[in-house]
């Protein structure tokens, strides 16, 4: 390697401040660790609900039904509760939500300990309850942003959040399926709900939080605090955020077929997927240990389209020993990805609207997900897997294209705005 680009890859490298240095900032370590606990909810209710829905009804059709108005609640309400957050602070905000959520997981854990709950009860309870759920991401990353001023360090603590939650998502089902082959799966859902309730009160006692002053009372389709509504100062990483979801909920479904046609097993899958998550993980942890001399805007694109591209690759694996290589290839894209959109969407809009933009950048991954996942099943009954791929690696860097044309029109645009300034 010639020593001028070596001394360019170096500097590339610089690590822009450690991981230890994001946990020595005062109440970030008590506050992280706090709503860590209650996030843990996240990975372990859902699968709960549904094991227990599906046993005390008898009807998978009915479990599907009521997972689908939990999911629907829990997803595109996200940003009118984030909203609240921003409107109220935290603490005035956050402590209703989670009695609200608490006490309607207590009547659905009494409703489906025994057989025979009316389908309607467990629909509309599980749809309350989603409604109700505390967002303590978008809150967590709102106080990452009061901690961390420095957007070098800010960067780091999405990174380490980012991985963080990754591995609770892994970790979430793992618990549950103790839990199912030790008690009923009605005890994951108090488990959930334990682990909500300890959490979310640790996080709101934190000193930081509550020293967090309502910001504004924007509502939740309301503006950003710099003349623009909220969806239209973070499009770009919405947008970006959608394809990640999209890609997310393809794989979730593609490697499954994949597997079946390969004459592999169940197991086969987590492997596959596991190796996903890792490489996620991973990439969480070097995007946040690297000092990115290109913009956020810019990254985000390349970011976008190096995950689908790596999809593109999978469509040509021949084997699952290949996908697996692939996969991990794939999630060295999607944490910092999604990193990098949290911090555009922080960036974009003012304090009064940054929990929300948060959550918009949630629920964009969530709702792309759903979709993705939709899609996967009406191509897999169409095309070959390996034509499946395709189609959604190229989806991806479509949209990773739309990404960087953005982008290219807002520097025009400050450029334009700097000039007229002179």
């Amino acid at each position: 390697m010639p020593v001028s680009a070596f001394r360019l890859f170096s500097e590339e490298l610089i690590m822009s401040a450690s991981y230890a240095r994001v946990l020595r900032i005062p109440h970030a370590r008590r506050t992280f660790v706090t709503a860590l606990v209650g996030r843990l909810s996240y990975g372990i209710v859902p699968l709960s609900v549904m094991l227990a829905v599906t046993r005390a009804s008898g009807s998978y059709a009915v479990a599907g039904t009521v997972m689908a108005l939990f999911g629907a609640t829990v997803v595109f309400l996200a940003p009118a509760r984030a909203s609240l957050i921003d409107r109220h602070g935290p603490r005035r905000a956050l402590v209703p939500m989670l009695v609200a959520y608490t006490v309607l997981l207590g009547l659905l854990t009494a409703a489906v300990w025994r057989p025979g709950a009316p389908a309607y009860l467990l629909g509309t309870l599980t749809a309350l309850a989603g409604a109700c759920v505390p967002p303590l991401g978008p809150t967590m990353r709102t106080v990452w942003s009061r901690l961390a001023p420095d957007r070098d360090l800010r960067q780091r603590a999405y990174s380490l959040d980012a991985v963080a939650e990754e591995l609770l998502f892994v970790s979430g089902p793992l618990l549950v399926g103790v839990l199912v082959g030790a008690v009923t799966p009605a005890a994951g859902i108090v488990v959930g709900a334990a682990l909500m309730v300890t959490g979310a009160v640790g996080f709101v006692s934190s000193p930081v939080v509550r020293g967090m002053a309502p910001a504004g009372r924007s509502g939740a389709g309301g503006r950003g605090g710099r003349g623009r509504p909220v969806l239209r100062r973070i499009g770009r990483p919405v947008t970006a955020a959608v394809a990640v979801g999209v890609a997310l909920g393809v794989l979730d479904l593609l490697v499954m077929v994949f597997a079946e046609r390969h004459h592999h097993g169940g197991a086969s899958v987590a492997w596959v997927l596991a190796a996903l998550s890792a490489g996620s993980a991973v990439g969480g942890l070097l995007n946040g240990a690297v000092h990115w001399r290109t913009s956020a805007p810019v990254r985000l694109a390349l970011l976008t389209a190096g995950l689908g591209l790596a999809l593109l690759g999978a469509g040509l694996a021949p084997g699952l020993g290949t996908l697996t290589l692939t996969m991990t290839v794939a999630g060295l894209f999607v944490s910092p990805a999604l990193t990098t959109a949290y911090l555009i969407a922080d960036e974009a809009v003012a304090d009064e609207a940054r929990t929300r933009a948060g959550a918009w950048v949630n629920t964009a991954v969530n709702a792309g997900s759903t979709a993705g996942t939709a899609a996967a099943g009406v191509l897999a009954g169409r095309l070959p897997v390996s034509g499946c791929f395709a189609v959604t690696g190229a989806a991806v860097v479509l949209t990773a294209l739309a990404v960087a044309k953005g982008a290219r029109r807002g520097r025009t645009a400050e450029a334009k705005g700097a000039l007229a300034a002179v």
